[in-house]
C-alpha cells in the first residue's frame, strides 16, 4: 500500500475576518513545495473560534467552499478544516469539510459542542462520524474538543483507520492537555494522530500556543512545532505502521460496545 503525504498549516487567524485568512493560508499553502496528499487547516479557519453565527455562517455553495475545491483541484490534494455553516432548516455547524479534487467533499458537524464558551447554545451536534477512504488510507477528522473524549475517536476493531486528525482553536491555558491527549489518542487507537491549531489572540482576547503536532502510532512525536505560524509536510509510511500493528495487535483485545444516540428530547442544540 502507498505511502501518505500530509501538510498542514498553524497560524494566527484574523478574528471575523474570511478575506484575510483565506489570504494568509493561500500564502502558507502556495509554500508548500512538495506534491502531498492531503492539507490540512484549523477549526474555524475563517473566523476564529466564534459564537457569532448569524453573522458569520455560510452555504455549502459560499466563497469558502468555492475556495477550497478550486485549492484542492490545484494541489491534486484533499483539503479540510472547519468553518461555520447554515443549513435549509437554518441550523447552524461548527463542520468540518473534506474536500477533494474532483471537487466532490464529505463533512462531519463537530460532535463535542464546548458548552463552558456557549458552544452548544449556537450550533447543532453532529452525531455521526467520519472515516475516509483516501489513496489507500482510512481517515478520521475530528474537531477541537472531540479529543477529550476517546469513545468517540476509538479505532473500529475490524476495520481500523490509520491517522487520527483533529483540527482545533486550542488555548494556550489548556495545552498541557492537548499535547497530554494527542498521545494518549494515537497509542490507543495504533494510529498516526495529527493535531492541528491556530496560534495568536483572538478577538474575545484568549491566547492561542499553537502546538500542532504529527505522532506516530506509538504515540512518539514525528512533528512539534511550537508556537510559530509554519507549514509543515511529512510522508507517513504505511509499511512502518503495518508492521507495528502486526507486532502489537492491541485492537482485537478491545472492548466491543455500540455508541447510543441521544434522544431528540436531550439533544442539544
Amino acid at each position: 500500500m502507498p505511502d501518505l503525504t500530509v501538510s498542514f498549516i498553524q497560524t494566527s487567524l484574523q478574528w471575523h475576518d474570511p478575506a484575510a485568512n483565506w489570504k494568509e493560508l493561500q500564502r502558507h499553502i502556495d509554500e508548500i513545495s512538495v506534491a502531498t496528499d492531503l492539507i490540512v487547516l484549523p477549526e474555524m479557519f475563517t473566523t476564529g473560534f466564534s459564537m457569532d453565527a448569524k453573522h458569520l455562517a455560510e452555504t455549502m455553495d459560499g466563497p469558502t467552499v468555492v475556495w477550497m475545491r478550486r485549492l484542492a483541484a490545484a494541489r491534486n490534494a484533499v483539503i479540510t478544516g472547519s468553518i461555520i455553516i447554515r443549513d435549509e432548516a437554518n441550523q447552524y455547524y461548527n463542520r468540518l469539510l473534506w474536500v477533494r479534487p474532483d471537487g466532490s467533499l464529505s463533512y462531519y458537524n463537530k460532535r463535542h459542542l464546548f458548552s463552558m464558551a456557549g458552544e452548544h447554545t449556537v450550533y447543532t451536534s453532529g452525531n455521526e462520524r467520519l472515516i475516509e477512504e483516501w489513496r489507500g488510507w482510512r481517515i478520521c477528522p475530528l474537531v477541537c474538543y472531540d479529543l477529550r473524549f476517546p469513545v468517540w475517536s476509538r479505532n473500529p476493531m475490524h476495520e481500523p483507520y490509520d491517522l487520527l486528525l483533529y483540527v482545533a482553536n486550542w488555548p494556550a491555558s489548556r495545552r498541557t492537555a492537548w499535547m497530554t491527549l494527542l498521545r494518549a489518542r494515537a497509542m490507543e487507537n495504533l494510529a498516526y494522530t495529527m493535531g492541528v491549531n491556530c496560534v495568536g489572540i483572538d478577538g474575545n482576547s484568549l491566547a492561542y500556543a499553537g502546538d500542532s503536532a504529527l505522532l506516530d502510532m506509538r504515540g512518539e512525536y514525528l512533528v512539534e512545532v511550537g508556537n510559530q505560524e509554519t507549514g509543515i509536510t511529512r510522508t507517513l509510511r504505511r509499511a512502518d505502521l503495518e508492521a507495528f500493528r502486526e507486532r502489537f495487535p492491541a485492537l482485537q483485545d478491545a472492548d466491543p460496545f455500540e455508541l447510543l444516540q441521544p434522544s431528540t428530547e436531550i439533544e442539544q442544540r
